[in-house]
């Protein structure tokens, strides 16, 4: 490929980027401000995404992500839960609880992979489901990688809604409690989410969007067994912190 080819590559990944960091719709003259594009070049890059099926173009002739960018991010999302699969099972077979691989997408958790517990009360998640930030484990752990400003923002975008009578509302309490996160190492989820249920959960380190956690009713993963799971979590959380670093291929077991 040409350097001019490799240039118009690279500016049209950043018009994806610029769209998604703007909520996922942009106008052209938006999008040119914010790339320091003219528009002739905008319109060009446009043009080629569109038929690509990457961007399209709506009724008032702004442009927003395609369908097509559904489909790639839920093979990708996949991906990553084959690769983490191995090293989630270990840990799940070891403390026999739920163990979970979770991003942050949109200003939301989704869950990427799943490994069930071993006790036959165990905590199940769908894997693609998508759930509130403010009041998961693994949303906190994730909005503990970002800062402040960064986090208001966000959950200003979001909502804080109440979910239950221990789910943090305001976004000052959540400050507060991402300051206690950072100091420890780990999240914890106190019923926030559905009442009776306790999770732990860490972020995987350099990896700003990635988090991993245990779930379990709240009985069995109590203050007590709680630095138990942490480290545990830290331990996995740092494999796959190599794992994802290193693009190793996924385990054939």
């Amino acid at each position: 490929m040409s350097g001019g080819g490799v240039q118009s590559v690279a500016r049209a990944f950043n018009l994806l980027d610029e769209l998604d960091a703007a909520g996922g719709v942009l106008g052209v003259s938006e999008l040119a401000d914010r790339a320091a594009l003219p528009p002739s070049s905008i319109h060009r890059l446009l043009g080629a995404l569109v038929e690509a099926g990457y961007v399209r173009q709506l009724p008032d002739r702004r442009y927003c992500l395609g369908t097509r960018l559904v489909r790639l991010g839920g093979t990708a999302n996949s991906l990553l839960g084959v690769r983490a699969r191995p090293s989630l099972a270990r840990l799940a077979a070891q403390l026999g609880e739920s163990v979970n691989l979770a991003l942050l997408d949109g200003g939301r958790v989704e869950y990427v992979m799943q490994v069930a517990g071993s006790h036959s009360m165990r905590m199940f998640t769908q894997v693609g489901r998508r759930v509130p930030v403010h009041c998961t484990g693994v949303g906190k752990a994730l909005l503990s990688r970002l800062a402040d400003d960064e986090v208001v923002r966000l959950l200003d975008e979001q909502g804080m809604e109440r979910v239950t009578g221990t789910t943090i509302t305001e976004p000052g309490v959540m400050l507060d409690e991402l300051g206690r996160v950072r100091e420890r190492g780990y999240a914890t989820d106190e019923g926030e989410m559905e009442e009776g249920v306790r999770c732990v959960a860490v972020p995987v380190p350099a990896a700003t969007l990635l988090a991993v956690s245990v779930s379990a009713p709240a009985g069995r993963l109590d203050s007590e067994r709680e630095p138990q799971v942490a480290r545990a979590l830290r331990s996995v959380a740092a494999e796959l912190e190599a794992l994802f670093a290193e693009g190793a291929p996924p385990d054939e077991d």
